[in-house]
Protein backbone atom coordinates (compact mmCIF):
# COMPACT_ATOMS: atom_id res chain seq x y z
CA UNK A 1 0.00 0.00 0.00
CA UNK A 2 1.15 3.35 -0.62
CA UNK A 3 -0.54 5.49 2.99
CA UNK A 4 -1.70 4.06 5.88
CA UNK A 5 -5.17 4.68 6.60
CA UNK A 6 -7.36 5.10 9.92
CA UNK A 7 -9.66 3.06 8.75
CA UNK A 8 -10.31 0.34 6.01
CA UNK A 9 -13.95 -0.34 5.41
CA UNK A 10 -14.64 -3.70 3.84
CA UNK A 11 -18.07 -3.54 2.22
CA UNK A 12 -19.15 -0.28 -0.12
CA UNK A 13 -22.87 -1.16 1.09
CA UNK A 14 -24.63 1.38 3.31
CA UNK A 15 -23.13 0.29 6.47
CA UNK A 16 -19.39 0.62 5.25
CA UNK A 17 -21.03 3.90 3.08
CA UNK A 18 -22.15 5.82 6.21
CA UNK A 19 -19.43 4.55 8.47
CA UNK A 20 -16.82 5.89 6.01
CA UNK A 21 -18.42 9.26 5.56
CA UNK A 22 -18.61 9.72 9.44
CA UNK A 23 -15.12 8.88 9.50
CA UNK A 24 -14.03 11.72 6.93
CA UNK A 25 -16.66 13.80 8.08
CA UNK A 26 -14.53 13.03 11.93
CA UNK A 27 -11.53 14.08 9.73
CA UNK A 28 -10.09 10.47 9.85
CA UNK A 29 -8.27 8.81 6.75
CA UNK A 30 -10.03 6.20 5.54
CA UNK A 31 -10.06 3.78 2.19
CA UNK A 32 -13.09 1.29 1.40
CA UNK A 33 -12.79 -2.05 -0.72
CA UNK A 34 -15.46 -4.35 -2.39
CA UNK A 35 -14.68 -7.83 -3.97
CA UNK A 36 -18.04 -6.53 -6.24
CA UNK A 37 -17.30 -4.65 -9.14
CA UNK A 38 -19.45 -1.59 -8.17
CA UNK A 39 -20.68 0.04 -5.14
CA UNK A 40 -24.11 0.53 -3.03
CA UNK A 41 -23.77 -3.09 -1.75
CA UNK A 42 -27.50 -4.69 -2.08
CA UNK A 43 -29.29 -1.30 -2.70
CA UNK A 44 -27.24 -1.30 -6.20
CA UNK A 45 -29.36 0.29 -8.43
CA UNK A 46 -28.28 0.44 -12.68
CA UNK A 47 -29.99 2.37 -15.62
CA UNK A 48 -31.44 0.12 -17.93
CA UNK A 49 -33.45 2.16 -21.11
CA UNK A 50 -33.82 5.59 -18.61
CA UNK A 51 -35.52 2.48 -15.71
CA UNK A 52 -33.62 2.15 -12.37
CA UNK A 53 -33.45 -1.49 -12.26
CA UNK A 54 -32.82 -2.82 -8.70
CA UNK A 55 -30.36 -5.17 -9.56
CA UNK A 56 -30.74 -7.06 -6.12
CA UNK A 57 -34.25 -7.11 -5.07
CA UNK A 58 -36.66 -4.19 -5.19
CA UNK A 59 -35.63 -2.02 -1.93
CA UNK A 60 -37.98 0.90 -0.79
CA UNK A 61 -36.91 3.12 2.11
CA UNK A 62 -38.91 3.54 5.02
CA UNK A 63 -38.58 4.56 8.73
CA UNK A 64 -39.71 6.46 11.58
CA UNK A 65 -36.68 7.65 12.87
CA UNK A 66 -35.67 11.52 12.46
CA UNK A 67 -32.30 11.29 12.81
CA UNK A 68 -32.07 8.60 10.12
CA UNK A 69 -34.40 10.25 7.58
CA UNK A 70 -32.46 13.60 7.58
CA UNK A 71 -29.00 12.03 7.61
CA UNK A 72 -29.98 10.36 4.20
CA UNK A 73 -31.98 13.30 2.73
CA UNK A 74 -28.23 15.30 3.03
CA UNK A 75 -27.32 12.74 0.22
CA UNK A 76 -30.61 12.16 -1.74
CA UNK A 77 -34.33 13.54 -2.50
CA UNK A 78 -36.58 10.98 -2.30
CA UNK A 79 -40.09 10.68 -4.58
CA UNK A 80 -43.52 10.01 -2.94
CA UNK A 81 -43.50 6.22 -3.65
CA UNK A 82 -45.83 4.44 -1.49
CA UNK A 83 -45.68 0.54 -1.41
CA UNK A 84 -48.72 -1.19 -1.98
CA UNK A 85 -48.28 -4.45 -3.26
CA UNK A 86 -50.76 -6.90 -4.71
CA UNK A 87 -51.03 -10.76 -3.98
CA UNK A 88 -51.88 -12.99 -6.98
CA UNK A 89 -53.41 -16.33 -6.22
CA UNK A 90 -54.21 -18.34 -8.77
CA UNK A 91 -55.31 -14.97 -10.59
CA UNK A 92 -57.41 -14.08 -8.28
CA UNK A 93 -56.11 -10.41 -7.06
CA UNK A 94 -56.03 -8.89 -3.34
CA UNK A 95 -54.57 -6.31 -1.94
CA UNK A 96 -51.40 -6.55 0.27
CA UNK A 97 -50.97 -5.43 3.30
CA UNK A 98 -54.19 -7.22 4.66
CA UNK A 99 -56.92 -4.48 4.82
CA UNK A 100 -60.59 -4.13 4.40
CA UNK A 101 -60.13 -4.32 1.05
CA UNK A 102 -58.84 -7.83 1.14
CA UNK A 103 -61.17 -8.81 3.47
CA UNK A 104 -64.12 -7.88 0.82
CA UNK A 105 -62.28 -9.20 -1.94
CA UNK A 106 -62.50 -12.85 0.25
CA UNK A 107 -65.66 -12.83 2.36
CA UNK A 108 -67.30 -10.03 0.83
CA UNK A 109 -67.86 -8.39 4.18
CA UNK A 110 -67.87 -4.83 4.06
CA UNK A 111 -67.32 -3.46 7.83
CA UNK A 112 -64.27 -3.47 10.01
CA UNK A 113 -66.61 -5.30 12.82
CA UNK A 114 -67.90 -8.13 9.92
CA UNK A 115 -64.11 -8.55 8.79
CA UNK A 116 -62.87 -9.01 12.87
CA UNK A 117 -65.98 -11.55 13.45
CA UNK A 118 -64.63 -13.53 10.84
CA UNK A 119 -61.41 -13.95 11.73
CA UNK A 120 -62.12 -14.65 15.22
CA UNK A 121 -64.54 -17.10 14.11
CA UNK A 122 -61.64 -19.15 11.92
CA UNK A 123 -59.15 -18.61 14.72
CA UNK A 124 -61.82 -20.25 17.26
CA UNK A 125 -62.37 -23.53 15.25
CA UNK A 126 -58.66 -23.79 14.30
CA UNK A 127 -58.69 -24.19 18.24
CA UNK A 128 -55.49 -21.93 18.65
CA UNK A 129 -55.00 -19.96 22.02
CA UNK A 130 -51.25 -19.94 21.70
CA UNK A 131 -49.39 -19.92 18.73
CA UNK A 132 -46.78 -21.94 18.64
CA UNK A 133 -45.21 -21.40 14.94
CA UNK A 134 -45.75 -19.25 11.95
CA UNK A 135 -49.19 -20.96 11.04
CA UNK A 136 -50.76 -20.76 14.34
CA UNK A 137 -49.75 -17.28 14.73
CA UNK A 138 -51.16 -16.48 10.83
CA UNK A 139 -54.61 -17.87 11.37
CA UNK A 140 -54.63 -15.94 15.01
CA UNK A 141 -54.34 -12.63 13.24
CA UNK A 142 -56.03 -13.41 9.71
CA UNK A 143 -58.23 -16.66 9.56
CA UNK A 144 -57.33 -19.71 8.18
CA UNK A 145 -58.79 -18.56 4.36
CA UNK A 146 -56.17 -15.76 4.37
CA UNK A 147 -53.80 -17.97 5.60
CA UNK A 148 -54.68 -20.54 2.66
CA UNK A 149 -54.19 -18.58 -0.34
CA UNK A 150 -52.33 -15.38 0.25
CA UNK A 151 -49.40 -16.49 3.24
CA UNK A 152 -48.62 -20.43 3.50
CA UNK A 153 -47.37 -20.89 0.03
CA UNK A 154 -45.56 -18.09 -0.81
CA UNK A 155 -44.23 -18.28 2.71
CA UNK A 156 -43.17 -22.03 2.31
CA UNK A 157 -41.79 -20.53 -1.07
CA UNK A 158 -39.63 -18.06 0.27
CA UNK A 159 -38.50 -19.92 3.71
CA UNK A 160 -38.35 -23.47 2.21
CA UNK A 161 -39.74 -24.68 4.52
CA UNK A 162 -43.38 -26.14 6.09
CA UNK A 163 -45.17 -23.17 8.05
CA UNK A 164 -45.25 -25.11 10.97
CA UNK A 165 -41.43 -25.66 11.59
CA UNK A 166 -41.11 -21.59 10.87
CA UNK A 167 -41.21 -19.41 14.25
CA UNK A 168 -44.07 -17.48 15.12
CA UNK A 169 -42.19 -14.03 15.22
CA UNK A 170 -42.07 -14.13 10.93
CA UNK A 171 -45.52 -12.92 10.89
CA UNK A 172 -45.92 -10.59 13.54
CA UNK A 173 -44.37 -7.96 11.41
CA UNK A 174 -47.17 -8.18 8.55
CA UNK A 175 -49.57 -5.63 9.00
CA UNK A 176 -53.35 -6.12 9.41
CA UNK A 177 -55.51 -3.40 9.41
CA UNK A 178 -59.44 -2.61 9.59
CA UNK A 179 -59.19 0.11 7.22
CA UNK A 180 -58.75 0.98 3.80
CA UNK A 181 -55.04 1.86 4.31
CA UNK A 182 -53.03 -0.08 1.55
CA UNK A 183 -49.42 1.71 2.29
CA UNK A 184 -47.45 -1.84 3.39
CA UNK A 185 -44.78 0.31 5.74
CA UNK A 186 -46.37 2.03 8.94
CA UNK A 187 -43.53 4.78 8.69
CA UNK A 188 -43.53 7.89 8.93
CA UNK A 189 -41.08 8.30 6.20
CA UNK A 190 -40.95 6.70 3.25
CA UNK A 191 -39.87 6.91 -0.64
CA UNK A 192 -37.27 5.88 -3.24
CA UNK A 193 -34.08 8.24 -3.97
CA UNK A 194 -34.64 10.05 -7.25
CA UNK A 195 -32.00 9.22 -9.20
CA UNK A 196 -31.68 5.34 -7.76
CA UNK A 197 -29.82 4.07 -4.52
CA UNK A 198 -26.55 4.06 -6.43
CA UNK A 199 -26.07 7.95 -6.70
CA UNK A 200 -26.96 8.18 -2.97
CA UNK A 201 -24.05 6.22 -1.90
CA UNK A 202 -22.06 7.97 -4.59
CA UNK A 203 -22.72 11.18 -3.13
CA UNK A 204 -21.95 9.68 0.53
CA UNK A 205 -18.71 7.95 -0.46
CA UNK A 206 -17.60 11.59 -2.11
CA UNK A 207 -14.09 12.41 -1.47
CA UNK A 208 -13.99 8.61 0.04
CA UNK A 209 -10.46 6.53 -1.70
CA UNK A 210 -12.58 3.45 -3.15
CA UNK A 211 -10.91 0.57 -4.46
CA UNK A 212 -13.28 -2.20 -6.19
CA UNK A 213 -12.88 -6.05 -7.32
CA UNK A 214 -11.21 -6.86 -4.36
CA UNK A 215 -11.61 -9.77 -2.13
CA UNK A 216 -10.32 -8.78 1.47
CA UNK A 217 -10.55 -12.37 2.81
CA UNK A 218 -8.06 -13.60 -0.03
CA UNK A 219 -5.34 -11.17 0.86
CA UNK A 220 -6.75 -10.18 4.53
CA UNK A 221 -2.89 -10.24 6.44
CA UNK A 222 -2.27 -7.68 3.64
CA UNK A 223 -5.47 -5.83 3.63
CA UNK A 224 -5.14 -5.45 7.65
CA UNK A 225 -1.49 -3.52 7.51
CA UNK A 226 -3.28 -0.73 5.29
CA UNK A 227 -5.27 0.50 8.21
CA UNK A 228 -5.44 0.76 12.04
CA UNK A 229 -8.70 -0.28 12.36
CA UNK A 230 -11.14 -2.35 9.86
CA UNK A 231 -14.72 -1.94 9.62
CA UNK A 232 -15.62 -5.64 8.01
CA UNK A 233 -19.58 -5.92 6.52
CA UNK A 234 -18.98 -9.56 5.05
CA UNK A 235 -20.50 -12.86 6.66
CA UNK A 236 -19.51 -13.35 10.28
CA UNK A 237 -18.91 -17.09 9.40
CA UNK A 238 -16.48 -16.50 6.28
CA UNK A 239 -14.00 -13.92 8.18
CA UNK A 240 -13.29 -16.99 10.24
CA UNK A 241 -12.84 -19.36 7.40
CA UNK A 242 -16.28 -21.38 8.49
CA UNK A 243 -14.20 -23.14 10.87
CA UNK A 244 -17.47 -23.90 13.51
CA UNK A 245 -19.89 -24.55 10.55
CA UNK A 246 -21.89 -22.39 8.03
CA UNK A 247 -24.49 -20.25 9.11
CA UNK A 248 -27.84 -20.69 7.12
CA UNK A 249 -29.26 -18.32 4.57
CA UNK A 250 -31.98 -18.06 1.96
CA UNK A 251 -31.01 -16.65 -1.07
CA UNK A 252 -32.34 -15.45 -4.46
CA UNK A 253 -32.28 -15.71 -7.77
CA UNK A 254 -33.31 -13.27 -10.16
CA UNK A 255 -34.85 -13.54 -14.03
CA UNK A 256 -34.55 -9.92 -15.38
CA UNK A 257 -36.15 -8.99 -18.68
CA UNK A 258 -36.39 -6.01 -20.59
CA UNK A 259 -39.77 -5.80 -22.42
CA UNK A 260 -41.22 -4.23 -25.43
CA UNK A 261 -44.21 -2.76 -24.04
CA UNK A 262 -45.26 0.28 -21.74
CA UNK A 263 -46.75 -1.84 -18.54
CA UNK A 264 -46.69 -5.61 -17.85
CA UNK A 265 -48.62 -5.46 -14.49
CA UNK A 266 -49.50 -1.87 -13.57
CA UNK A 267 -47.90 -2.18 -9.61
CA UNK A 268 -44.42 -1.97 -8.80
CA UNK A 269 -44.94 -5.45 -6.66
CA UNK A 270 -47.27 -8.64 -7.21
CA UNK A 271 -47.00 -11.50 -4.88
CA UNK A 272 -47.74 -14.97 -6.56
CA UNK A 273 -48.86 -16.63 -3.43
CA UNK A 274 -49.48 -20.20 -4.76
CA UNK A 275 -47.67 -23.29 -3.90
CA UNK A 276 -47.37 -24.28 -7.76
CA UNK A 277 -45.94 -20.75 -9.18
CA UNK A 278 -42.27 -21.08 -8.89
CA UNK A 279 -41.35 -17.54 -7.93
CA UNK A 280 -42.11 -15.71 -5.37
CA UNK A 281 -43.15 -11.85 -6.56
CA UNK A 282 -42.55 -9.98 -9.98
CA UNK A 283 -41.06 -6.50 -9.99
CA UNK A 284 -41.44 -4.12 -12.63
CA UNK A 285 -38.81 -1.28 -11.55
CA UNK A 286 -40.43 1.93 -13.65
CA UNK A 287 -43.72 1.84 -11.05
CA UNK A 288 -40.87 2.46 -8.38
CA UNK A 289 -39.15 5.81 -10.13
CA UNK A 290 -42.64 7.18 -11.18
CA UNK A 291 -45.10 6.16 -8.39
CA UNK A 292 -48.76 6.00 -10.35
CA UNK A 293 -48.26 9.29 -12.42
CA UNK A 294 -48.28 8.78 -16.33
CA UNK A 295 -44.68 10.03 -16.71
CA UNK A 296 -43.65 5.81 -16.48
CA UNK A 297 -46.56 5.42 -19.57
CA UNK A 298 -44.32 7.50 -21.70
CA UNK A 299 -41.25 5.37 -21.43
CA UNK A 300 -41.82 2.61 -24.16
CA UNK A 301 -40.18 -0.10 -22.47
CA UNK A 302 -40.31 -1.99 -18.97
CA UNK A 303 -37.91 -3.88 -16.99
CA UNK A 304 -39.39 -6.56 -15.22
CA UNK A 305 -37.82 -9.43 -12.23
CA UNK A 306 -39.06 -12.79 -11.53
CA UNK A 307 -37.19 -13.63 -7.98
CA UNK A 308 -36.77 -17.02 -7.24
CA UNK A 309 -35.58 -17.91 -3.46
CA UNK A 310 -33.49 -20.85 -2.72
CA UNK A 311 -31.47 -22.59 0.04
CA UNK A 312 -28.01 -20.63 0.43
CA UNK A 313 -24.98 -22.55 -0.34
CA UNK A 314 -21.34 -21.19 -0.63
CA UNK A 315 -20.64 -19.48 -3.74
CA UNK A 316 -24.45 -18.09 -3.60
CA UNK A 317 -25.38 -14.26 -2.79
CA UNK A 318 -26.50 -14.67 1.13
CA UNK A 319 -30.08 -12.72 1.63
CA UNK A 320 -32.05 -13.88 4.51
CA UNK A 321 -30.24 -14.99 7.76
CA UNK A 322 -32.16 -17.94 9.27
CA UNK A 323 -32.87 -16.62 12.59
CA UNK A 324 -33.53 -20.05 14.35
CA UNK A 325 -32.52 -21.42 17.44
CA UNK A 326 -29.77 -23.46 15.60
CA UNK A 327 -28.29 -20.79 13.86
CA UNK A 328 -28.64 -18.13 17.07
CA UNK A 329 -26.34 -20.56 19.01
CA UNK A 330 -23.90 -20.71 16.21
CA UNK A 331 -23.90 -16.80 15.77
CA UNK A 332 -23.09 -16.82 19.18
CA UNK A 333 -20.26 -18.50 19.13
CA UNK A 334 -18.84 -16.80 16.31
CA UNK A 335 -19.50 -13.29 17.72
CA UNK A 336 -17.48 -14.53 20.36
CA UNK A 337 -14.99 -14.92 18.63
CA UNK A 338 -15.48 -11.77 16.98
CA UNK A 339 -14.70 -9.85 20.18
CA UNK A 340 -11.81 -11.44 20.18
CA UNK A 341 -10.91 -9.43 17.49
CA UNK A 342 -9.62 -5.81 18.65
CA UNK A 343 -8.57 -4.39 15.83
CA UNK A 344 -12.23 -5.24 13.96
CA UNK A 345 -15.55 -3.88 13.92
CA UNK A 346 -18.16 -6.09 12.59
CA UNK A 347 -21.11 -4.50 11.32
CA UNK A 348 -24.04 -4.52 9.22
CA UNK A 349 -26.52 -7.19 7.39
CA UNK A 350 -23.96 -9.98 7.43
CA UNK A 351 -21.70 -9.28 10.20
CA UNK A 352 -24.47 -9.19 12.20
CA UNK A 353 -26.27 -11.65 11.19
CA UNK A 354 -29.24 -9.83 11.43
CA UNK A 355 -32.31 -9.49 9.33
CA UNK A 356 -32.56 -5.14 8.88
CA UNK A 357 -34.47 -3.06 7.00
CA UNK A 358 -32.31 -0.07 5.43
CA UNK A 359 -32.91 2.40 7.86
CA UNK A 360 -31.72 0.19 10.91
CA UNK A 361 -28.57 -0.88 8.79
CA UNK A 362 -27.84 3.42 8.53
CA UNK A 363 -29.19 3.71 12.59
CA UNK A 364 -26.74 0.95 13.30
CA UNK A 365 -23.71 2.62 11.50
CA UNK A 366 -24.43 6.02 12.91
CA UNK A 367 -24.42 4.19 16.00
CA UNK A 368 -21.28 2.71 15.88
CA UNK A 369 -19.41 5.97 14.16
CA UNK A 370 -20.46 7.84 17.36
CA UNK A 371 -19.18 5.44 19.61
CA UNK A 372 -16.00 4.69 17.50
CA UNK A 373 -15.06 8.78 16.70
CA UNK A 374 -15.83 10.23 19.82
Amino acid sequence: MDRHYDYLVVGAGLYGGVFAQQAKAAGRSVLVIDRRDHIAGNVYTEDVEGIHVHRYGAHIFHTNDRRVWDYVNQFAEFNRFTNSPVANYHGELYSLPFNMYTFNRMWGVVTPEEAAAKIEEQRREAGITEPRNLEEQAISLVGTDIYEKLIKGYTEKQWGRPCTELPAFIIKRLPVRLTFDNNYFNALFQGIPVGGYTRLVERMLDGIEVKLGVDYLNARRDWDGAADRVVYTGPIDAYFGYRLGCLEYRSVRFETELLDMPNFQGNAAVNYTDRETPWTRIIEHKWFEFGKDETGRDLPKTVISREYSSEWKPGDEPYYPVNDEKNGALYTQYRALADEEKHVIFGGRLGSYKYYDMDQVIAAALDMSEKELA
